[in-house]
């Protein structure tokens, strides 16, 4: 079973992210390409526009092309051993991001993800990881990255502690202290997991290719029932990292 190693387990404990290299081979890297690009070219961004743009596959399922990066390379089982004994839910929805150069963007700061829009009965739409397949190089920063607030996820369950798990709903975009972004870098299929409570945002695109990635918001089978414990324990549904991380 592909798993993390004990010091990708650490970095992801401290810092809030990992990225997992060569995670997807290259005929189901090639597929989800093809499939990308033909949602691009039957719905292409208007006009000259720059920047981010997305697209949402609601109710994804086999044999789609987008869902097979979880489902058919290492990274469900990898994702799986992340979380165990916890089981994965499989997702509804998969977001596919591209970012258009030129776009010489510099994030004011980072977002939560789910509390501008929650869920039908009022939940914010918290969720376990997000896990993000490149599809592009972004081997180096400028190149579409994304920006993430290192120990951010810390941070934030620690404010939430302080004040109540609702108060989820009022930091959307945080402010409290936090240390400096930095610009996550991988090449094409590279598996990016980042914490829930982990700042990040959308940076710029200074290359010559437009950048495409696929992101998946995965829950554990008891994160619905839990995630206010789990915003003020990070750690709450990671027991690997519990016992990487135990004094």
């Amino acid at each position: 079973m592909d798993e993390l190693s004990a010091n990708q387990l650490r970095l992801f404990a401290d810092r809030g992210y990992v990225v997992v290299p060569n995670a997807v081979e290259p005929r189901l890297l090639a597929s989800a390409l093809a499939e990308v690009d033909r949602m691009i070219t039957k719905a292409p961004p208007r006009g000259e526009k720059r920047g981010f743009h997305f697209y949402w596959v609601n109710d994804v399922s086999p044999p789609n092309p987008l869902l097979l990066l979880l489902t058919d390379s290492s990274a469900f089982d990898i994702i799986s051993a992340l979380i165990r004994p916890l089981q994965l839910t499989m997702p509804q929805q998969a977001q596919v991001s591209i970012n258009i150069p030129p776009f010489p963007h510099r994030p004011g700061g980072p977002h939560l993800d789910g509390i501008s829009i929650t869920e039908p009965s009022g939940r914010p739409g918290t969720f376990t990881l997000l896990a993000g397949f490149f599809l592009t190089d972004q081997s180096q920063p400028d190149m579409g990255n994304l920006w993430v607030w290192l120990g951010s996820h810390h941070v934030g369950a620690a404010y939430l502690t302080e004040h109540g798990p609702d108060a989820l709903l009022n930091i959307e975009h945080p402010v409290y202290p936090m240390a400096p972004p930095e610009q996550v870098v991988g090449k094409a299929g590279d598996l990016f997991l980042g914490h829930y409570m982990l700042g990040h945002n959308m940076g710029g695109n200074l290359s010559g290719d437009v950048r495409r990635v696929v992101y998946f918001r995965l829950k554990s089978n008891m994160h619905v029932a839990r995630w206010r414990e789990y915003v003020q324990n990070p750690l709450l549904e990671f027991a690997p990292l519990r016992d990487v991380t135990a004094p």
